[in-house]
């Protein structure tokens, strides 16, 4: 009995590995490709609009995240390498009179984890962005082969 216990976890490990998000790293990687095509030229800092609040964040990866400081306002950040920055819920961001500066401020990414000092500031037009974004779109049609098993048409109903 333990050893089919061992052989069913060996087995979904196996599948959990098979499943492992690949087509999530392309994803990502296409984010971020995305996202760095949009930026500008790095800016030494930026202000946090709604007091000391960020609107929107999104990591791309250990190194790299994007800010938003409202719904049309964002900022590609790089960061020193961050430990839990794709698996935290929440960040946070070091500023001074809600101006966050690079090579001052920090990205905190919760308690037990050393800050990641910002190494740059890239503003991001954001209509290139969904340009960008809508560029790598793609749809897969295949056309249905049952066309003889499509619905009557109500015509004749009574």
């Amino acid at each position: 009995m333990m050893k089919l216990r061992i052989l069913v976890l060996v087995l979904l490990a196996v599948l959990l590995a098979a499943c492992e998000s690949v087509p999530y790293a392309q994803r990502l990687q296409q984010r971020q490709q995305a996202y760095s095509a949009a930026a500008g030229a790095p800016v030494r800092s930026f202000r946090l609009v709604l007091g000391e609040q960020i609107y929107s964040w999104e990591p791309l990866s250990e190194t790299q995240l994007v800010i938003y400081t409202l719904p049309s306002k964002a900022y590609l950040l790089d960061v020193w390498p961050c430990n839990n920055l794709t698996f935290t819920n929440f960040i946070g961001l070091t500023s001074f009179a809600s101006e966050v500066q690079t090579g001052f401020d920090k990205v905190l990414t919760g308690r037990p984890y050393i800050p990641c000092m910002i190494k740059q500031i890239r503003p991001i037009d954001l209509a290139r962005f969904k340009l960008e974004k809508e560029g790598q779109r793609h749809i897969d049609s295949v056309p249905r082969h049952d066309a003889g098993n499509a619905p009557a048409s109500s015509s004749s109903a009574r």
